[in-house]
């Protein structure tokens, strides 16, 4: 299982929001390559970073606060938020992104996503973020009637081969992962599904960890020093060699 920092980017800052809501933010870094430094240092093979601006703008906004994480560190990278057209992909691409993630294009333009599919193959990912099961959009200020698992289906048959699953009401809140919507959409597609929202602990990990979750993405619980990362990667490489 893959462990993910979250770096979530709003006015260049690394900042936390709690279920979303940009008026319960936190911010605990003013340059989010220091953030992306010290998950790196613990540890991280990957990071997972957010340009919140550009969700809400539909269009990156944060292009340099990104440019300063790629040139900090040297582990792979999926960077979403405002990524709505092909140009945008190839930009990200271009910065040294090693993995890009949809999501309000992903309801609003399904083509995008297979011809986005068709040329980059599993660098693309579609971010599946639900309020009671039903897709929201637009850095989650928009809410439809379409169920995460129903579009997940969909989207494997174009070959999609990452999804991340987002809880809103459990972001931000250190409530553990909604497990029982993380593992029906495990179980319903043939891709890598990665847990996010709510994952405060090792056990919360491990939780996810058992209902086939590729991959796990931490945020607050890292920035208030209630997960360790170092020891949280080697209670994870612990289990996987468990028999």
């Amino acid at each position: 299982m893959i462990l993910y920092p979250a770096i979530d980017i709003r006015g260049g800052r690394c900042v936390r929001l709690v279920e979303g809501d940009f008026a319960r933010e936190t911010a605990y870094e003013t340059d989010p390559a220091v953030a992306a430094r010290r998950w790196v240092d613990a540890g991280a093979e990957w990071l997972h970073v957010v340009d919140l601006d550009g969700a809400v703008e539909g269009m990156p906004i944060n292009r340099e606060a990104v440019k300063r994480i790629r040139a900090a560190v040297d582990v792979p990278m999926q960077l979403g938020g405002g990524l709505r057209t092909l140009t945008d992909l190839e930009e990200a691409f271009a910065i040294g992104i090693n993995r890009a993630i949809l999501g309000t294009v992903a309801l609003r333009d399904p083509e995008l996503i297979i011809s986005a599919v068709a040329r980059w193959g599993d660098r693309i990912a579609v971010a599946l973020d639900a309020r009671n099961g039903r897709l929201a959009t637009d850095g989650w200020l928009g809410q439809t009637e379409a169920k995460a698992v129903d579009v997940a289906r969909k989207l494997a048959k174009a070959k999609v081969r990452h999804f991340i699953f987002t809880d809103i009401n459990r972001d931000g809140v250190l409530a553990g992962p909604n497990l029982d919507s993380l593992g029906e959409l495990v179980n319903a597609v043939e891709a890598d599904v990665i847990a996010s929202g709510g994952i405060s602990s090792i056990d919360d990990i491990s939780a996810a960890a058992a209902t086939g979750a590729s991959g796990a993405i931490i945020g607050r619980a890292l920035y208030e020093g209630r997960i360790d990362l170092a020891e949280a990667l080697a209670a994870t490489r612990q289990t996987e060699h468990t028999p």
